[in-house]
């Protein structure tokens, strides 16, 4: 047990995790030189092509008579929750720092998050064969921010594979033996699970406590289903089949099971003992917390035959991305679809890319919102959740609307402090607090409504900062904001898939671009059609679709005027009875449009 070491690797987006993973493989042989190519543990298409780890990957190594099982992480805000249940089943991190732009605002977070699970961290300057790099600039950045010792920090090139060998060392000497746990029950906590086509659900898993065995039958707490473990080993990195896990290892446990829904993420497996056989006093495992998801957009199958399909592939990929959340929904103009919450634009973007990708489906996406508290005005002020506007009661019904909050940090260069805080006051934004790093950069904090950042505002920032910026958030809390539902209407008839919950202040604009959106795209009629934005009863923008007119009098040759009149009279009176009679048949195109995310 004296010689396993647990540990991941945290870093920002793009400061070298993979890379230096790739150089670990090869230290340690774990993988042969000829099967070696960049970004190893980065398996899907998707993350090589964006240059992104999007899911942790396990993986066994052998140095100097120890066992070191790493865990490569993301980098990116969106997929924290990643992050989080890489540290749930280490003793350790090594937290990689780009030698050329130091410490960014997700290297901060991801510290927090190492320091809230009591890790060892080891810190490690990467890039310093660059000749931008600045090794000794950037150990007093985390000497000043972080707190680490000067002489603790390995600087490395993880490209050339400088000084690696001394993280390899300082992981066995830093970073602590996993603790066992007393008793003869076995507990291991799920910290991923994948679905294979001809195993079922295969659960990768850190044993606490215990070990499990090929052949054995246990069961996950939670659910409390029974399992038949048809085999069980490592990672190497692909699967090496073994005897058995034992208490402090990292491995994977393949349990048969074709329902996806039975395996969930941070459950934890279960083996009855001698000293406790009663499955209803067995405790699950503590370390791993769920991410609620904020960001919501519906999805729909452009085929509707390929709805059953999206079902199933949303279950297959909510086994393997835990954070994705999705419920059955009904719209009048798209059909059937799903009503999906992510954490962030990215994870919204890789979900949709992987669905298309790997599963052969034709999406439409919604335009992303987000979920709001509702206090109603019977006795008990009872507080239900809308994340989408249709859901949303009458307004009478209604005693407030609170929205999510969260704190912003922004990591700039000092000469772009004015417009982001000018950028941000317009988003509603609250100017907290500056921290200066060193006389070039400094850290901004902002408490901003999560509406406001989810679809533009990292383009915005990167945008006024010709790229140098980094952005990280966090929930805070939900707030009393003077929201309403913006409706939609068509020929007088609300469109409710248009609707929207908005700022007040924001309503007249949003409705604006809404309705002239749908002024290019709806074809004309025999008869003028009012497109409109409205508050209630309150109009606040107002498109008009002028009328054919057909040239009625074009067969007079002569004549008296009246025979004219006449005929443009009674195109004037059918054009009303039309109007009265007939709705307008909005085109598929023009919900795409309006809805679809840019």
């Amino acid at each position: 047990m004296n010689k396993i070491r647990n540990f991941c690797i945290i870093a920002h987006i793009d400061h070298g995790k993979s890379t230096l993973a790739d150089r670990l493989l090869e230290l340690t042989g774990t993988v042969q030189q000829r099967e070696m190519t960049n970004q190893l543990l980065d398996s899907m298409d998707l993350e090589r092509e964006r240059g992104i780890t999007i899911k942790l990957c396990p993986v066994r190594m052998y140095w100097k008579d120890h066992i070191l099982n790493l865990i490569d992480t993301p980098g990116h805000v969106d997929f924290s929750y990643e992050v989080s249940r890489s540290l749930a089943a280490c003793e350790g991190a090594i937290l990689v720092v780009d030698a050329t732009q130091g410490i960014e605002a997700q290297t901060l977070a991801n510290v927090y998050l190492a320091l809230e699970q009591n890790l060892e961290i080891i810190p490690v300057l990467n890039k310093i064969d660059l000749p931008a790099a600045e090794p000794e600039m950037r150990k007093k950045e985390l000497e000043n921010i972080l707190g680490f010792k000067s002489e603790d920090i390995i600087c490395i090139s993880a490209k050339t594979g400088e000084n690696v060998e001394t993280v390899l060392d300082r992981v066995i000497e830093k970073i602590p033996p996993p603790k066992v746990r007393e008793g003869t029950e076995t507990k291991a906590l799920i910290f991923d699970s994948i679905y294979d086509n001809y195993r079922g659900v295969v659960s990768y898993v850190r044993v606490f406590q215990g070990s499990i065995k090929k052949n054995d039958t246990a069961y996950f707490l939670s659910t409390k289903k029974k399992i038949d473990i048809t085999e069980v080993g490592f990672f190497r990195p692909k699967y090496a089949p073994s005897d058995e896990i034992k208490a402090g290892e990292v491995g994977y446990v393949v349990t048969g099971l074709k329902k996806v829904g039975d395996a969930q993420v941070g459950d934890t497996v279960w083996k009855p003992g001698a000293d406790l056989l009663d499955i209803s006093k067995a405790t699950v495992l503590p370390g791993y917390k769920k991410v609620t998801p904020f960001v919501f957009a519906s999805i729909y199958t452009i085929e509707a035959d390929d709805f059953h399909m999206l079902r199933d592939s949303l279950e297959k990929l909510a086994l393997n991305d835990s954070s994705l959340s999705f419920e059955p929904e009904r719209s009048s103009a798209l059909g059937l679809g799903f009503r999906c919450g992510f954490l962030g634009l990215l994870h919204m973007d890789i979900v949709q890319e992987r669905l298309e990708r790997e599963y052969n489906l034709h999406l439409i996406f919604t335009a992303p919102s987000v979920n709001y508290k509702v206090i109603l005005t019977n006795a008990k002020k009872e507080e239900i959740d809308v994340s989408n506007p249709a859901d949303l009661p009458k307004p009478e019904l209604i005693f407030e609307i609170k929205e999510p909050w969260v704190k912003v940090e922004l990591m700039t260069p000092s000469t772009y402090i004015g417009p982001l805080i000018e950028l941000c006051s317009k988003r509603r934004g609250i100017y907290k607090n500056m921290n200066v790093i060193d006389e070039k950069r400094v850290i901004l904090d902002f408490e901003m409504p999560l509406s406001a950042i989810i679809i533009d505002f990292y383009d915005a920032i990167k945008s006024i900062t010709s790229g140098y910026v980094s952005m990280s958030y966090h929930f805070l809390d939900y707030r009393t904001q003077d929201l309403v539902k913006m409706d939609i209407l068509v020929a007088n008839d609300i469109v409710g898939p248009l609707s929207q919950i908005i700022h007040r202040s924001e309503a007249q604009n949003a409705g604006g671009v809404v309705v002239k959106k749908l002024k290019e795209i709806i074809p004309k009629k025999q008869f003028a059609i009012a497109i409109q934005a409205a508050i209630g009863a309150k109009i606040i923008a107002r498109e008009t679709i002028s009328a054919f007119r057909k040239d009625v009098t074009g067969y007079l040759y002569g004549g008296d005027v009246s025979r004219k009149k006449k005929l443009l009279e009674k195109q004037k009176k059918g054009k009303k009875r039309m109007k009265a009679m007939g709705s307008v048949d909005i085109p598929q195109e023009a919900f795409l449009a309006v809805l679809k995310k840019e």
